[in-house]
């Protein structure tokens, strides 16, 4: 019998979700960063989305649930979703500095190259990336094949021959503020349109 190709789709997510839960087990024994008792700040969404959300560092919301996006970052995101048509089935989020270390800007190398494994396991279509630091630590990953993204908000921009990106503002620097939630959202709206023109299959 001839393998169909839901099957091969069930293998590749089954795989999916095999290498994300072996990320999880490596990062919670992960040594190198001072967390003391708490755990690290996980990625949360579909193992094959289409869209793959990148901020900075976690915030005190994340660091108490231990799953990034949690709180008023991911309740906009999913209003945000909501508006621009976006099912949010299709979105995988995650953070640079997943460890919550008193300065994120000490945090250790090599917990943020694993960033890189995570969108090797996703392998979304596209990366939206929010804010600068974040920006740079896309910039500085080693992904195959990878050009560097400017921080032009709202512009689609090819990042690897199968994966684009869009900068947009730190979000957790946008919700308190009338001019950056505006700024945050212009920037997003892009997203809506690429993802409108994404093929049905």
């Amino acid at each position: 019998m001839p393998v169909t190709d839901d099957e091969i789709r069930e293998k590749y997510l089954e795989r999916a979700i095999r290498e994300l839960n072996t990320l999880t087990r490596e990062l919670q024994s992960c040594p190198h960063c001072p967390r003391g008792n708490l755990m690290p700040v996980l990625g949360s969404g579909h193992p094959q989305a289409d869209i793959f959300m990148l901020k900075h560092s976690p915030t005190a919301a994340e660091i108490e649930e231990g799953v990034a996006f949690y709180g008023r970052a991911g309740n906009a995101l999913m209003k945000s979703f909501k508006r621009l048509g976006i099912d949010p089935i299709v979105v995988f989020g995650t953070l640079c500095v997943k460890c919550p270390t008193g300065e994120p800007d000490f945090a250790s190398e090599e917990c943020i190259a694993r960033v890189a494994e995570e969108i090797a396991i996703v392998q979304p279509r596209i990366v939206v990336v929010m804010g600068e630091k974040a920006l740079t630590v896309l910039n500085r990953l080693d992904l195959p094949l990878a050009e560097p993204i400017s921080g032009e908000p709202g512009e689609i921009q090819r990042m690897t021959p199968t994966i684009e990106a869009l900068y947009v503002p730190d979000i957790d620097d946008s919700l308190d503020e009338e001019k950056a939630k505006q700024r945050f959202w212009s920037a997003l709206r892009s997203l809506g349109e690429w993802y409108a023109d994404l093929p049905p299959y």
